[in-house]
């Protein structure tokens, strides 16, 4: 289910007037930081503008991946796997969690020779990542005979249904005693004495001895306001469910242009691989310096626009600065639902068709856009912003976050408490840029 503003209301949390942790922003990194926290039993209150997983953490692949990640975020995600297995038991909800693998195929030689670099990284970490066939891809994954030349499988990675999850981890925070408050935009920091310690929303102000903004993609918008230069972008990606069809493998794959899992209900998400599109606003002149170096090959495979629609993050008459008083632009857009592009989705189905032939007259049954904050190098800020000792900023996952969102909550809700993260955290320093 892909959330929206019409969605339902879920939580009725009532604002208190203090608490020991204020989070900003209800996607899966501020859920599982709330849900952490609570089960050590700190006071957390999650603000989130309009729905939980109302935006990316409803709208991602749903994949739960080692397999492929940068090597800094190779120990988050093998503590995430952990994790998803626990939290799929511990919280009693139905997350939609399964350990069914990840295939990544190889079309052509040097895709294998990719792959071959990943698993000798994969061994310094023990990951169970190997190098298969071109005969035991096509044993495993039922589609036109000789597309793929080999692969590469992790058969210990898996998948989650996202909005689904998010929300189930969310249910269970708050009954852990974490007060989760939809509809309730944050709208400015409090400072005293240089520190931060509390903020005002549309509810009122309320004090925290900390603060977490995880805002995706409206968190460089919402630094931006209290001082920050945080040189996030967004790219908008289409994405589309099948109506249900035959299993013809039971796990999430991808090729070098296109992607797919199995559903829990028993169709398909599909997407095109390095298929976005970047609306051009002022950030994108503003932060140019930062993603200069790596354009070339960030952004690789992008369609850029010269307008964005009204009230995205970085419009161009997008409102810059505000005060506590003043109704803010997180209030103007409470779920930011994007549209799907057409003609992404008929390549989609045609992409489909094309490495299934069996699955010919296979129709859509939904499809939407998603907005995806990313960073210069692809990689997250996790850190305490600069000069400001009480605000944390979790951000710029670039798409990543949901398989690592466990334990990035698991070490953020230490870090929070004064305690050491478990990991290096150094790739993911603010000042790296």
């Amino acid at each position: 289910m892909i959330y929206s503003e019409n969605t339902p209301q879920q939580f009725h949390g009532e604002q208190p007037q203090e608490t020991d942790v204020l989070i900003i922003g209800g996607g899966i990194i501020g859920v599982c930081t709330a849900y952490y926290l609570a089960k050590k039993g700190v006071s957390v209150t999650l603000c989130e503008k309009g729905r939980v997983a109302g935006e990316q953490s409803s709208r991602n692949w749903g994949w739960i991946r080692q397999q492929g990640r940068d090597e800094p975020e190779i120990p988050l995600s093998i503590e995430a796997r952990c994790l998803w297995a626990e939290l799929s038991k511990e919280t009693e909800e139905d997350l939609g969690y399964s350990a069914t693998g990840v295939y990544y195929l190889a079309e052509k030689h040097e895709d294998l020779e990719n792959f071959e670099k990943f698993v000798e990284l994969g061994r310094k970490y023990d990951l169970d990542t190997c190098m298969i066939s071109r005969a035991q891809v096509h044993e495993d994954i039922k589609g036109k005979d000789g597309r793929w030349i080999g692969g590469m499988h992790t058969a210990s990675d898996g998948r989650a249904e996202p909005g689904q999850a998010t929300l189930g981890i969310a249910k269970a925070a708050e009954r852990l005693g974490a007060v989760i408050c939809e509809n309730t935009a944050v709208r400015t920091l409090v400072k005293s004495g240089g520190e931060v310690v509390g903020a005002v929303t549309e509810q009122g102000e309320i004090k925290a001895g900390q603060v977490m903004l995880a805002g995706g993609a409206w968190s460089s918008l919402f630094a931006a306001n209290a001082g920050i230069k945080l040189p996030q972008l967004s790219v908008e990606l289409t994405v589309a469910a099948t109506q249900v069809v035959p299993d013809v493998f039971p796990a999430n794959a991808s090729d070098n242009t296109f992607a797919m899992r199995r559903r829990q209900d028993g169709g398909y998400t599909l997407a095109l691989k390095n298929n976005q599109t970047h609306h051009i606003g002022l950030d994108s002149f503003k932060f140019l310096k930062e993603w200069l170096p790596n354009m070339a090959e960030n952004l690789k495979g992008t369609s850029i626009k010269p307008w964005s629609p009204k009230n995205y993050p970085d419009h161009w008459m997008q409102k810059r600065r505000w005060t506590g008083a003043d109704i803010t632009p997180f209030e103007a857009m409470r779920v930011l639902n994007s549209k799907p592009d057409q003609k992404e989705l008929r390549a989609l189905t045609e992409a489909l068709v094309d490495r299934f032939p069996q699955l010919k007259g296979t129709k859509l049954q939904s499809a939407w856009g998603g907005l995806i904050d990313a960073m210069p190098d692809f990689l997250p800020v996790i850190d305490r912003a600069p000069n400001q000792n009480n605000l944390h900023i979790v951000t710029g996952f670039s798409g990543h976050g949901f398989g690592i969102g466990p334990s990035i909550g698991r070490l953020m809700a230490d870090v929070l408490m004064g305690k050491n993260a478990g990991h290096d955290l150094s790739s993911f320093a603010f000042n790296r840029f």
